[in-house]
């Protein structure tokens, strides 16, 4: 395997192991909260009964793995064979099949190979792994404990968690494990990570529950059981499970500089992984609540300015469609959302989660602030759930600025900012015609406002940006925006209402950006 750049940021790729060439790691698994053990109940009574001593815990590690062992299950994968493409070559061609008939003749073409975990959830064969471990694939095999391979296919999945779920005919009863309520897990609980590292099957680690509900910034909705428990490639799809030998997560990420375990890694919750399960096994798909617009969280400046007791809630910041779900209830940009069905919302991953977790079609009342002169009424509404569309992950290039290291303002600049009018042509060229604002031209890297994160971990403001608002008032020139610039001292609170061309959805699109003078 060759080396690779070493880099300090959480990996969204996959935990599947291929045979070719090993790609980076990524882990999950899940199961249904209906399931009962194939076992005896004896056996969790056997393990409860084990006391903390080093002799007893070993006993008891070892009690567990035998319990769940049977269950586990090690996932071979045959991709299909890629096509070959002549660049500049047009398909209509005849000199475009010339081309591709003799790169067929001269170039081997392979097809991948990859391995996987899983574990069976159901007596009838159904199984739980990792989307990515089986996804495009052209042939799944499953291996039982017992050596015994059988071909599996793919009842359904869900790219959001990477939930999949397989199913294996083998004219028999199976073995199979219980789905625990994940919301009982504690830190500093003891866990076993079970699956085939490196295509090593039933490889056993134990290490703690580090952390509950941990947010990564790969999943706008999802949080995650941390564990030490040692996970690497090919452990994808492998259960995380309690001493009493029941699934509390699927191992979904690590965080690494290498590539391979560096201690801490991730699992989807079981209960989240339940609903994926049931779902599938009843309609084929997960259907999830969506409201159609784009949100921020309300944080300590946002609060400081627009007078909020506490900085909770989440901000509308863009509708993503004029006929969404929330624009048919009347919501608006900049709706400050505070409750979701008489739940408090505490951020905008707090809201995702809220929306997510309910079944399209629901009504739900919703509680807001809008901002009208200089006041912020409270609002009620009523808004039926549309469906959230399905969403494939793409990664990014990873790439980030450097932190200011003890940054000094130039002259002419507002924060770190350099600006300029919003003249015909700049308007013309950043797709800006008919807004009011100024534009920014450069962000000194060595400026405290370099480091200021959206909520999604990118940039907060960058070159080309619009500024609308600061702290309420409009922007309608350098001078109107100076006059309030001038006025903020260090430790004050700012926020600024950010317009920008997104040249991916070719549609306006405003951000809320908050920050502290420094």
């Amino acid at each position: 395997m060759s080396n690779q750049k070493t880099f300090e940021k959480f990996l969204s790729g996959k935990i599947r192991l291929p045979f070719a060439s090993l790609i980076f790691a990524c882990l999950i698994f899940g199961t249904s909260a209906s399931f009962s053990f194939a076992q005896s109940s004896n056996n969790t009574e056997k393990i409860r009964d084990l006391s903390a001593t080093p002799e007893k815990l070993s006993a008891s590690f070892a009690e567990v793995s035998k319990h769940v062992e049977s269950s586990v299950v090690n996932i071979d994968t045959k991709g299909k064979i890629p096509d070959i493409e002549v660049k500049g070559a047009k398909p209509s061609s005849e000199d475009s099949d010339d081309i591709m008939e003799f790169f067929r003749r001269q170039l081997p073409r392979r097809p991948s190979y990859a391995v996987g975990s899983g574990f069976i959830v159901d007596k009838a064969g159904y199984i739980l792994t990792n989307f990515h471990v089986v996804d495009d694939a052209a042939r799944i095999s499953v291996k039982l404990q017992s050596g015994e391979e059988f071909l599996a296919k793919i009842v359904g999945a869900d790219e959001e968690t990477d939930v999949a779920v397989l199913k294996i005919e083998t004219g028999r009863d199976l073995p199979f494990v219980k789905l625990a309520n994940s919301d009982a897990a504690r830190v500093g609980d003891w866990v076993l990570a079970v699956g085939s590292p490196f295509g090593l099957a039933q490889t056993v680690t134990a290490g703690i529950i580090s952390q509950t509900k941990r947010e990564t910034p790969f999943n706008a909705f999802q949080k995650f059981i941390q564990t030490d428990a040692a996970i690497n490639r090919g452990n994808s799809g492998g259960p995380l499970v309690n001493m009493d030998g029941e699934v509390i997560g699927i191992n979904s990420q690590i965080a690494t500089s290498t590539g391979d375990y560096n201690g801490i890694g991730f699992a989807l919750p079981s209960n989240e992984a339940a609903n994926v399960y049931r779902q599938i096994l009843q309609g084929g798909k997960v259907r999830r609540g969506y409201f159609g617009v784009n949100l921020d969280s309300v944080k300590a400046e946002f609060a400081k300015v627009y007078g909020l007791a506490e900085a909770k809630g989440a901000i509308i910041t863009n509708m993503s469609d004029r006929y969404s779900a929330a624009a048919n209830a009347g919501l608006q940009t900049g709706d400050i959302i505070l409750e979701f069905n008489g739940e408090k919302v505490l951020s905008a991953p707090d809201l995702i989660t809220k929306i997510a977790s309910t079944a399209p079609e629901k009504e739900v009342n919703v509680t807001y602030l809008r901002e009208t002169g200089n006041k912020l009424e409270r609002k009620t509404t009523t808004i039926k759930l549309a469906e959230r569309p399905s969403k494939t992950i793409s990664s990014s290039d990873g790439t980030q600025k450097p932190l200011p290291v003890n940054g000094q303002r130039k002259a002419g600049e507002s924060f770190g900012l350099t600006l300029t009018e919003l003249t015909p042509q700049l308007a013309t060229a950043h797709k800006l015609e008919g807004e009011r604002g100024v534009i920014v031209k450069n962000v000194n890297p060595s400026s405290f406002i370099a480091d200021v994160k959206n909520s999604n971990g990118t940039d907060a403001i960058g070159e080309n940006d619009l500024i609308q608002r600061i702290n309420r008032v409009s922007i309608t020139d350098l001078k109107s925006f100076n006059e309030v610039a001038a006025k903020l001292k260090t430790g004050d609170a700012v926020v600024l209402h950010v317009l920008s061309f997104h040249r991916f959805t070719r549609t306006l699109q405003q951000r809320i950006v908050q920050f502290t003078v420094q």
